[in-house]
């Protein structure tokens, strides 16, 4: 027997029982009368497998009644069980969506807008394009890698929206073929798109990474999921997804470049999606392409932090002052309340 709120679900096999046991009949005797085996008399008294039209001729034989009222009794118990199994699925899945920032998703039109508990089911898994929503937590569905502030339950289904926004929308972005050569051969010229203004970098920057297998996104924020890119292969293509609404020029940089560090150091498309180790090592990469290690050491042993320095210093790098002065405040060069007047802004229209 099987229940949920609403139904129970109860297999022919109690009826099975109830004969039985009004007959004074062993499950033994009764399967040497059946011609089946003690384990598949178990099984079919329990409800583990299935009534077939077969066993029902086969009962009517052995206990006179009719093989109609068997597989009747076979054909509501299925129905019933499947009306069990989704009920219980939806209410496990009512709990899940309090998890998620539906009311986000709403406002930005990526689901529609309802107070309804059971629409908000329907609706999610629909977008996320699963039968049940607790196959999320499933790493063969999700595997992306991601820069994100920190990491919290509710931020961590933050994500898997905003990640799956991100995918939605790149199945319309025409890419060629990945190809990560080319790609590591066009970083210097992304570099020096960060000295461009949005309107000026945007589109040319989404063109150069298509050509490589890149689809590239800029996405809103969501509340609670700290995040600040997020990257995975969708089919023939790598899905890169940035937030750009209210950030500094200096970590939409960064996050950028630690994206395309994950894919030119092959941490795209793990089975367990990126460990901390890839993590710190993308921010490494990313680091050191925006500014070489060994220059920015130079520069700080002048330890020289006045705005005309770094000014100077950013200009004879080739990129943006304010990437200059995250990487001092990062590195408790400077307080983090020194210099901001030399970061950008960056809206990026969507």
């Amino acid at each position: 027997m099987v229940r949920s709120r609403s139904y129970i679900a109860t297999p022919p096999g109690a009826t099975i029982k109830e004969q039985l046991n009004d007959r004074k009949m062993s499950q033994k005797e009764f399967a040497a009368r059946m011609d089946m085996s003690e384990k598949h008399i178990s099984k079919l008294i329990n409800g583990d497998v299935q009534l077939t039209p077969d066993v029902a001729v086969r009962l009517e034989m052995v206990l006179g009644v009719p093989a109609k009222f068997w597989n009747n009794l076979e054909a509501i118990y299925r129905e019933k069980l499947i009306k069990v199994e989704a009920e219980n699925k939806m209410e496990e899945d009512e709990r899940l969506v309090k998890q998620l920032p539906y009311n986000e998703m709403a406002k930005y039109g990526w689901v529609k807008e309802t107070r309804d508990s059971k629409e908000r089911v329907v609706n999610l898994r629909k977008y996320f394009e699963v039968v049940e929503l607790s196959l999320l937590e499933n790493s063969q569905i999700t595997r992306i890698a991601c820069r994100r502030l920190a990491v919290t339950e509710k931020g961590d289904f933050a994500l898997l929206a905003w990640a799956q926004e991100a995918k939605l929308i790149a199945r319309d972005i025409q890419t060629e073929a990945i190809d990560i050569k080319s790609m590591i051969k066009v970083i210097p010229q992304i570099r020096k798109m960060t000295l461009l203004k949005p309107e000026e970098f945007a589109v040319q920057l989404k063109s150069l990474l298509a050509k490589c297998g890149v689809a590239l996104v800029f996405l809103p924020h969501l509340k609670g999921s700290f995040l600040q890119g997020a990257s995975f292969i969708d089919g023939s293509k790598i899905v890169v997804g940035l937030t750009v609404r209210g950030k500094d020029a200096d970590k939409f940089w960064f996050s950028l470049f630690h994206e395309l560090a994950h894919i030119v150091l092959g941490h795209i498309g793990k089975p367990n999606g990126t460990s901390e180790e890839d993590e710190k090592d993308a921010d490494i990469w990313a680091r050191d392409i925006l500014i070489s290690k060994e220059e920015f050491e130079k520069f700080k042993q002048k330890k020289d932090y006045s705005q005309t320095s770094v000014y100077k210093f950013a200009k004879q790098q080739g990129i943006a002052s304010g990437i200059v002065v995250g990487r001092l405040q990062n590195e408790g060069c400077i307080k983090h309340s020194m210099l901001n007047d030399l970061k950008e802004h960056y809206e990026i229209v969507i």
